[in-house]
């Protein structure tokens, strides 16, 4: 196939430049350094500090984790059967507006979440995560209609690129009315309420704009009496083609143990920063915005990498630095403001890259089929299972130790997992390609 036009892979990339804000504002910093705020006691010296809920006491970050779990459950349960319904019809586009415009009324609606309404703000938090993962599945499914094999490492990175810099511009507005609040006339949380507003506009503003540049979907069609379960049929019968591939299942295998640290890692460093390493919330908002300026040539430099050296190659030297980072940040320093940049930096670096990267070599091993929505839900039940078993584990080593710094020594073994079955994928493309030469 041909790539599509420039306008159609810009349009397609402006959906990172407009949901990333998300990621950035509401998962990175200012949500989980607003939360810790209004559920802690305020003592730094506090080991951990509790909530209660539902009769019972958590430790606050760890019901944070715990939340995001619950989120990555219902993706994970209600995407197979969307994905199918989207095939089914060929309205792609209208899942992706649905999600899009739910996850950001539920951003704009945390502006009410305070102390006072703790299960609101979890539950904004679980709709706005819903929201954002499940609009997901449906924009990377364009990915191998609008670009041609060649072309998928470039496209899928200049998707991550958009989204790191649109989500800096409206991090850098955030952040002045956080750090200079008093000239607006506002507080501190108010300005962090006023953030969470501004995620759910911009969001839904520039998707609107992604939105009318994607092409329309062509129709699968099929039996339209089992719709609603032809999702998980169409699950199993991609697992049955996956199970004939070595390569495509042990590359998903590997991805389902490093993707568990990688996201866990994204999802838990602000509350892991500001409840353990005890940094300021401005220093943290520094820390993330950095990550997202080296984020940026990273994408690209590990895009490169991977043509010089093979997408798998390039996977192994990505997971093998997060083991190293991973024991880093266990030994991080309490108020080690300048370590963490140091850190940050290199998180930044390859973290990007990582991420374009999976999606791209996903898209590369797949088979040829129409059914691109299904392989690519596959791909994304599997990315939020390890979600869950990583956020979970985090949780509860976090409170059954009384240290989040166990649970950051414990993503190491996911990585681990993770590169030594990449290097088994890499012993086994190797032998295809030996025994197709001797074919031919």
């Amino acid at each position: 196939m041909k790539t599509a036009s420039k306008k159609v892979i810009n349009g397609w990339a402006m959906y990172d430049w407009a949901n990333s804000v998300y990621n950035l504002v509401i998962t990175s910093t200012i949500f989980p350094a607003y939360f810790e705020a209004i559920t802690g006691d305020g003592n730094p010296n506090t080991p951990q500090d509790t909530v209660k809920l539902f009769g019972r006491e958590f430790v606050n970050t760890s019901l944070y984790n715990y939340a995001l779990s619950v989120a990555f459950i219902i993706v994970a349960l209600i995407s197979p059967m969307l994905s199918a319904i989207a095939d089914y019809r060929g309205n792609k586009k209208k899942f992706l507006f649905f999600f899009c415009t739910m996850g950001s009324i539920a951003c704009s609606s945390m502006y009410f979440f305070d102390e006072n309404n703790l299960l609101y703000g979890l539950i904004c938090l679980v709709f706005a995560c819903v929201g954002f993962w499940s609009s997901l599945v449906f924009y990377n499914s364009f990915l191998p209609e609008i670009a041609a094999t060649e072309d998928q490492d470039r496209v899928s990175a200049k998707g991550f690129s958009m989204g790191y810099i649109g989500s800096m511009i409206l991090q850098v507005i955030c952040f002045v009315f956080v750090l200079s609040p008093s000239t607006f006339g506002i507080t501190v949380g108010k300005a962090s309420q006023l953030s969470f507003l501004l995620v759910g506009i911009w969001w839904w503003g520039f998707g609107q704009f992604a939105l009318r540049r994607l092409p329309n979907s062509t129709p699968i069609g099929g039996d339209k009496h089992h719709i609603l379960t032809k999702g998980y049929i169409e699950l199993n019968k991609v697992w049955r083609q996956i199970k004939q591939m070595p390569i495509l299942k042990r590359y998903l295998l590997a991805f389902f143990f490093y993707n568990m640290g990688v996201q866990t890692v994204m999802l838990v460093a602000t509350l892991y920063g500001k409840s353990e390493l005890n940094i300021p919330t401005e220093k943290l908002i520094i820390a993330i915005l950095m990550i997202q300026l080296i984020a940026i040539p990273g994408a690209y430099c590990i895009a490169f990498l991977s043509k010089k050296i093979g997408n798998f190659n390039a996977l192994m030297v990505t997971v093998a630095l997060w083991v190293a980072l991973c024991y880093v940040g266990y030994n991080l320093p309490r108020n080690g403001v300048n370590e963490f940049y140091g850190l940050a930096i290199m998180v930044g670096f390859i973290m990007g890259g990582i991420q374009s990267l999976s999606r791209s070599t996903y898209a590369k091993l797949m088979p040829e089929t129409k059914d691109t929505t299904s392989f690519f839900s596959f791909y994304d039940v599997t990315e939020k299972i390890s979600i869950v078993i990583g956020m979970f584990s985090f949780g509860y080593i976090s409170e059954f130790s009384g240290s989040q710094r166990n649970s950051v020594l414990a993503l190491a073994l996911f990585f681990i997992v993770g590169l030594l079955v990449l290097y088994t994928s890499v012993i086994a493309q190797k032998k295809q390609r030996k025994n197709e030469l001797i074919q031919h």
